[in-house]
């Protein structure tokens, strides 16, 4: 491949990237307003709910997406511990419940996230990792194979032993069966690629993309709406960042 061509490819995944960048920023307040809204109206509901699993697992998925879009950590710190507070109070009464757990190990996450870096934020990462691995046990197909997907971003983004549970065989591990759940899933395929091209993994990574590629308008007519869209513009971004990663590496499309 001659040089000029290479170029021009990294400098339209740059402008692309960019523009995706300004949408974002523009979007990102959207976002926030909607999730604010829906986690009030997730607590109200369930103060007076009548099916309180419903209502639980509502105002879980609530205060985790709210608590991921949170703009300071006081926030976040304070919309997860919400999260997990339901979450504890739905498992005391459902031990065996998968998305109990998951939302729990998520809720977890993200108070880590607000303690890091601290003693604190180390125990609850452990912790979440239990909980994820027993929602795996319990339904590893939950949400498009979220605990499986979970779990290998956990393993993949945490430091190693002994700092924290990091871990390249189990993010491999984890990652991959989550693609072989739920492949029409961008979120997994998207997961495994990143891995891969840090892993200097190109001939895995292209083999990644491909099936990401080939999935990706079946996707953009499956996963729609409203709740949907920060997904999307997520999604975009980290295949657009892949693939202008690995034109700069080894040259050429994936």
């Amino acid at each position: 491949m001659s040089l000029k061509p290479r170029i021009l490819g990294i400098l339209s995944a740059i402008l692309l990237l960019a523009a995706l960048g300004a949408m974002a920023q523009t979007a990102n307040s959207i976002f926030v307003a909607r999730a604010q809204k829906a986690f009030e109206l997730a607590q109200k509901n369930q103060l007076s709910a009548t099916n309180f699993t419903v209502a639980a697992s509502e105002l879980a998925r609530a205060s985790f997406t709210l608590a991921d879009l949170a703009t300071n950590e006081t926030q976040r710190a304070e919309v997860a511990r919400c999260g997990i507070t339901i979450c504890r109070q739905w498992l005391a009464r459902e031990s065996n419940s998968a998305p109990g757990h998951y939302y729990l190990a998520m809720n977890l996450g993200k108070l880590a996230q607000a303690e890091a870096p601290s003693i604190a934020a180390y125990r609850l990462v452990h912790e979440m990792e239990n909980d994820f691995l027993v929602a795996a046990k319990l339904d590893v197909r939950f949400d498009y194979a979220g605990p499986a997907r979970t779990l290998g971003e956990l393993y993949f983004q945490a430091p190693g032993w002994p700092f924290s549970v990091g871990s390249k065989s189990k993010a491999r591990e984890w990652l991959e069966r989550a693609v072989a759940l739920a492949p029409e899933y961008p979120g997994n395929q998207l997961n495994l690629a990143e891995a891969q091209l840090k892993w200097r993994q190109p001939a895995e990574f292209e083999t990644t993309m491909k099936n990401l590629d080939a999935r990706w308008a079946a996707a953009q007519t499956n996963y729609t709406g409203a709740a949907r869209e920060a997904d999307w513009l997520e999604w975009n971004a980290r295949r657009a960042a892949l693939k202008a990663d690995y034109q700069k590496l080894y040259g050429g499309k994936p």
